[in-house]
């Protein structure tokens, strides 16, 4: 007999997810550290560095892994693509905090990348990273037949290009300010700018354990869901978390006159959008049994953090 939602709930509460978070993020942080070494021209080797190696909770490669090994793969066949998503992600953010986008002088408790090496660097370590994840992902996947490689591959590039999140923080940037930025137009920003990535990051790690249609259509449902789920707690945060609790600047989107969910439906209301995201998102899990167990503790993680 499959498991209802309510029963995979409840194992949830036993499954350990700070250990498995620990265990995955300290492989995580190896796989990284290793993946860029300092060669000539020091400079952008250590600024690419500087912000990859700044920390982090590694959700998005801890979802690609744990997406991966959901279907029956081997976390060492999916690790490259995972640092890959990492890597792309880092790039995000060093360009998304660059004066002429949202402006930030703090990341992860550290100076934004462009406060230590300057613009000019700072664009051309995130260009840096975009690049070598799409290599590192073909040069440093083994076991893995080339054909998923590829699909892994594409699928990250639509989620990234204009089709993602690039559309994404360009709709953003055009709606900051206005007063009439609906939820749907809101919704749409944060589906290419936030969750396209992380859906992107479980897609791939299945993509590479040989997933079929009925997979995908399932964990892109749910990658959607936390991901809109995510960028609701974010915007939550940034009027409730201290700017040392966030590491980032808090207060940001009231001085940049950006429309938010609590803004629009008001804090409690946004909380309850983000739980009923989060359960429609475990729904989609319930077939897979006890091997979603560190994918149902992921979902619930979104809405219980408190950076």
């Amino acid at each position: 007999m499959p498991q209802t939602l309510s029963e995979t709930s409840s194992q949830t509460v036993s499954f350990n997810l700070d250990k498995y978070l620990r265990d995955l993020k300290q492989e995580v942080e190896a796989a990284l550290d290793a993946s860029i070494s300092v060669t000539y021209p020091e400079k952008i080797y250590e600024s690419m560095r500087y912000s990859l190696m700044a920390g982090g909770k590694r959700l998005r490669p801890i979802l690609c892994l744990a997406a991966h090994e959901l279907l029956g793969g081997d976390i060492a066949a999916a690790m490259p693509t995972a640092c890959a998503m990492e890597m792309v992600h880092t790039m995000s953010l060093i360009h998304d905090d660059l004066p002429a986008m949202d402006n930030d002088d703090f990341r992860r408790g550290k100076p934004t990348n462009h406060k230590v090496y300057g613009d000019d660097i700072a664009i051309l370590a995130g260009d840096a990273l975009l690049a070598y994840a799409f290599e590192f992902i073909a040069e440093q996947t083994r076991g893995v037949p080339a054909e998923r490689i590829l699909k892994a591959i594409a699928h990250l590039g639509h989620a990234v290009a204009a089709t993602g999140l690039v559309g994404g923080q360009v709709v953003d940037l055009e709606c900051e300010g206005k007063s009439d930025v609906t939820a749907e137009i809101l919704t749409f920003i944060h589906i290419h700018k936030t969750a396209a990535l992380l859906e992107s990051c479980v897609i791939c790690g299945a993509l590479l354990a040989g997933a079929n249609d009925t997979d995908i259509k399932r964990l892109s449902t749910y990658a959607n869901n936390i991901g809109l789920a995510f960028q609701i707690i974010d915007d939550i945060l940034d009027i409730t978390a201290t700017s040392e609790q966030l590491g980032k600047t808090a207060g940001k989107d009231l001085v940049a006159q950006k429309v938010t969910y609590p803004s629009l439906w008001g804090i409690e209301a946004s909380q309850l959008k983000a739980q009923e995201l989060v359960e429609q998102a475990k729904a989609q899990l319930v077939s897979y049994g006890d091997a979603a167990l560190p994918l149902m503790a992921l979902a619930d993680y979104i809405t219980a953090r408190k950076n």
